[in-house]
């Protein structure tokens, strides 16, 4: 069996960051990613996406996001960055390795990969990220629904839907963004429980993130305060909030409920839908940590104080929405979490 110091699950933002982070620290990692390249979750995102954040607030730590500064890159951009990262980090990064589980062994880690293949580790950060493990919510009539469903991670472009009559479900960025642009091409409504909050991107001339970081709040160490993350204002420059007065999507209270290929509203209306949408977000994709006792609590989130497990200390979580602050599953905002992680691992592993 091969030993390695340090083992990192995902090749995305958080497991080069994770990579980066541990190399400062001393140590010796091994990424594991189980696609074909050390992008994460980048080259699956719906075309017209742009990051929320400027090219200078996006980047992880040691190489910056070239270009203009003050653009909003598209996640093609994101990949070209993240691969260029990844080969200035010297590391060893082996793609195509899917890790299905992490078993305790002795005073470290037992690494088992898809095909059989193991590896023992001292430590392990897992940073696998949330993309792979889409919520799909319990609405009622749901699993029987008789036209298409389909979750925000499958969707590439509006010209699938063009005529059609679509509800997209969620309050998000990417349900306000993928409603907005759907509605150019089809009878979009926009469901939700409650009214959708908007938060200007622009504040007395500069970027929202300038402030955020100028007055410390996007480093804030408020995520060990929260039980669950907690909802994200619309980042928007007017053209959504306008979109959505004008009706172009409609936006709706939340249907009661799903009836053959129709949508029961809250009024009482009913009427036929080619599709459904869910923009409802994800949850930490971690499944190979699922017979590691006291990694997971018992809906499969990962049990942590900042990052660190408290059941194993030599495990490490890294990219978690809320991790520690308001950036830490962010580009512009894992590397600092990375490198906590990093030192509280070369401490523990120097003890050991």
């Amino acid at each position: 069996m091969e030993h390695v110091e340090v083992a990192v699950i995902g090749g995305g933002q958080s497991g080069l960051a994770a990579a980066h982070a541990l190399v400062r620290a001393g140590l010796k990692p091994l990424v594991l990613e189980a696609s074909h390249q050390a992008a994460g979750s980048w080259p699956h995102y719906y075309d017209s996406l742009t990051l929320f954040s400027p090219a200078r607030f996006s980047a992880l730590p040691g190489v910056p996001f070239g270009g203009d500064p003050d653009r909003y890159p598209h996640p093609d951009e994101v990949v070209a960055y993240l691969t260029t990262y990844a080969d200035r980090l010297q590391t060893d990064i082996r793609t195509g390795q899917r890790v299905t589980a992490v078993r305790a062994d002795g005073g470290g880690f037992t690494v088992e990969l898809e095909g059989g293949g193991r590896l023992s580790a001292r430590a392990v950060v897992a940073a696998s990220g949330s993309f792979g493990r889409p919520h799909h919510p319990g609405l009622p009539g749901l699993e029987t629904f008789g036209g298409q469903v389909l979750h925000a991670a499958g969707y590439r472009s509006p010209a699938a839907f063009a005529g059609q009559r679509v509800v997209v479900v969620g309050a998000g960025n990417s349900a306000v963004q993928i409603a907005a642009e759907l509605a150019r091409e089809s009878r979009t409504t926009l469901a939700t429980r409650a009214p959708v909050k908007f938060a200007r991107q622009r504040l007395l001339g500069r970027n929202l993130h300038f402030w955020l970081t100028r007055t410390g709040l996007d480093t804030a160490p408020l995520g060990r305060l929260l039980r669950m993350p907690p909802g994200q204002p619309v980042l928007d420059d007017g053209r959504y909030r306008a979109a959505l007065a004008a009706g172009s999507p409609d936006r709706r209270p939340m249907f009661q409920r799903l009836d053959g290929d129709r949508v029961i509203w809250a009024n009482g209306a009913t009427e036929r839908v080619d599709a459904l949408i869910l923009a409802t977000g994800y949850r930490p994709d971690l499944p190979y940590l699922a017979g590691l006792g006291g990694a997971l609590d018992a809906s499969g989130r990962p049990r942590h104080r900042d990052g660190a497990s408290p059941a194993h200390p030599g495990l490490a979580f890294v990219g978690l929405e809320w991790q520690r602050s308001l950036s830490s599953n962010s580009l512009r905002g894992v590397g600092r979490d990375a490198g906590r992680a990093a030192r509280r691992l070369a401490d523990h592993l120097a003890r050991a």
